[in-house]
């Protein structure tokens, strides 16, 4: 079992035994484990202000813009192959002939997913995982949950990251120690500075907490839905006009 797969099992784990553990009436009928989630969440602040914000940072300002792009689609396109088993799973037959095509052309001329020519040539990047998947299969997303290091998450959600990981080549390859921590790092580094524009919102907030689960679910509905949810400006809406704005390039 790898340590990616360890860390989503007790995560697993944690998610099934917190129906025990909150005893304070939930805010909203989605968290009924607000109380533990919050002291989770404060757990994962902390992380990210002693370490990864300031790695991230680093990264942004001293790693040239074109090494980030490039590190950036070689990770996505690395993850990819999630999409296309979950197109398919859904039945998405033209989304997943589009996504396999894409992920051809990035391997070839996209110099093994370094470049991105699908993009240029008008190949829509699509997003899907298992969690979106049993959603459309109809099953509820169930309560919401933080997990540590992870995030936010849902109890439908937390275990499809484990069969979402048997697609991802970021943890399917065979790779020796070194350069599995080396990859598992960059990944943390780019996911975590594409956020970095957003922190301004989020310190804006008046509950932080209250407003990453609201966004977050509400996000989760537009993907499964693939956007057929009711009419009102999403929450994270927010956060992308933050991330359209990069002061650091």
């Amino acid at each position: 079992m790898t340590v990616e797969s360890r860390a989503i099992a007790a995560a697993m784990a944690l998610a099934f035994l917190l129906t025990g553990c909150a005893t304070t009436r939930p805010s909203v009928p989605q968290d009924p484990w607000e109380r533990v989630n919050r002291g989770t969440q404060r757990f994962n602040d902390a992380i990210d202000r002693a370490v990864l914000k300031p790695a991230a940072t680093g990264y942004r300002r001293h790693v040239p813009q074109p090494v980030r792009t490039g590190i950036g689609n070689l990770l996505g396109h690395l993850a990819f192959p999630t999409t296309i088993v979950n197109d398919l799973l859904q039945l998405k037959l033209r989304d997943t002939a589009a996504d396999i095509g894409r992920f051809l052309l990035n391997s070839t001329l996209g110099i093994g997913g370094l470049l991105d020519p699908a993009t240029r040539v008008g190949i829509r990047r699509n997003d899907e995982d298992f969690g979106q998947t049993l959603g459309r299969w109809g099953m509820p997303a169930g309560p919401y949950v933080v997990l540590p290091l992870l995030g936010p998450s849902t109890l439908r959600d937390t275990p499809a990251l484990a069969v979402d990981s048997q697609t991802d080549l970021r943890v399917r390859l065979d790779l020796d120690t070194g350069s599995r921590i080396v990859l598992g790092v960059l990944s943390a580094l780019d996911r975590r500075a594409d956020l970095l524009p957003a922190d301004q919102t989020l310190e804006r907030a008046f509950d932080r907490y209250a407003f990453i689960r609201n966004a977050w679910l509400q996000r989760r509905e537009y993907l499964v839905r693939d956007g057929d949810v009711a009419e009102q400006e999403p929450l994270e809406d927010q956060f992308d006009d933050e991330l359209e704005e990069d002061p650091a390039d």
